[in-house]
């Protein structure tokens, strides 16, 4: 399966001691960049603070993978207009399922307390293992 026609894809990100922690998360896509979001106190958004070394599959809501696993660069967005850009790019797909994600968020006060994460493939991984 295609990541971008995915519905979900496991991202895998990298403790200190190099063990993978995978979660399966929404994401949509914005060009080249792959955009998801979180909690911002989440693991996940810890262990990017640290390095941005990631990988991406496509999976299902559980994590069981529907495609094989890419090398990718992550980065927690910091700049608002890049921020609304990968909102607008998660409402677009996920359509009434994020605005009711948005909506309980604000009632629980976490909507503002959110990571925004930008996901981009690293090629030359992909292309180191080509040749």
């Amino acid at each position: 399966m295609e990541l971008a026609n995915a519905r979900y894809f496991n991202l895998a990100t990298y403790r200190r001691d190099g063990r993978a922690v995978e979660t399966p998360v929404w994401f949509a896509a914005d060009g080249a960049t792959f955009y998801l979001f979180s909690a911002g106190d989440a693991g996940k958004v810890k262990r990017l603070r640290n390095s941005g070394r990631a990988r991406i599959a496509a999976c299902d809501g559980r994590g069981r993978l529907r495609g094989d696993w890419h090398d990718a660069q992550a980065r927690i967005v910091t700049g608002a207009d890049e921020v609304a850009r990968a909102h607008r790019a998660l409402r677009r797909k996920y359509g009434f399922q994020m605005r009711l994600t948005d909506l309980f968020s604000t009632l629980a006060g976490r909507y503002h307390k959110r990571a925004f994460i930008a996901v981009q493939l690293d090629h030359s991984a992909e292309l180191r293992r080509a040749t």
